[in-house]
């Protein structure tokens, strides 16, 4: 006999995975909590003592952190990392940056004066950069300890500026535009 079709979509409906109960249904009681075994008394290196009389039970196991043969800090398997016990004869590998430069030695009253002197005296033949060379100290020193007056400080920039305007009268056309839209971004910045 052939089934009928409503007969085939009940058939359809059982269903064919595992129901979601025997788990507690809702409103009854819960699982039980979980109880881990007690670490200290399944220890196999503790010492347990139990005291009769007054019903008391000591456990002493030894800590966690002592050294294991199986460590591989303490006993690294790569040969590159165990220390080394023989020191080494050979010549060391340089050093990876240079040692720091040393300060250089103060400089004596007389050379300070000197310096602000030949300063003074023509400070376009005598300028911060030949100072510095003369002296073996740095530009910047020179123009602290040295410095010229602001009426000649202005006049050694004028001259300066006009050498750079006369070169940049010899740049192309192109050069002079990308120098222009540079100077033009800088000022936005």
């Amino acid at each position: 006999m052939k089934p009928t079709r409503s007969l085939t979509f009940s058939l359809n409906l059982v269903r064919s995975y595992a129901p979601k109960y025997p788990r507690p249904r809702p409103g009854t009681s819960e699982r039980p909590a979980y109880h881990a075994p007690d670490p200290l008394i399944n220890n196999p290196k503790a010492a347990v003592k139990t005291l009769e009389e007054d019903n008391l039970t000591f456990i002493h196991r030894p800590p966690p952190t002592a050294p294991s043969p199986f460590s591989l800090t303490t006993a690294p398997t790569s040969p590159l990392l165990q220390s080394s016990i023989t020191p080494q004869d050979g010549p060391l590998p340089p050093l990876s940056r240079s040692a720091p430069k040393q300060a250089p030695p103060r400089m004596s009253d007389e050379d300070l004066e000197k310096m602000r002197e030949l300063r003074r005296s023509n400070p376009t033949l005598y300028s911060r950069g030949k100072i510095a060379k003369m002296f073996n100290c740095t530009q910047s020193f020179v123009g602290q300890v040295a410095a010229v007056k602001k009426t000649e400080r202005k006049a050694l920039i004028k001259v300066r500026d006009q050498g750079h305007d006369a070169n940049r009268e010899k740049w192309s056309e192109k050069h002079s535009i990308v120098k222009a839209i540079r100077a033009k971004r800088r000022e936005l910045w």
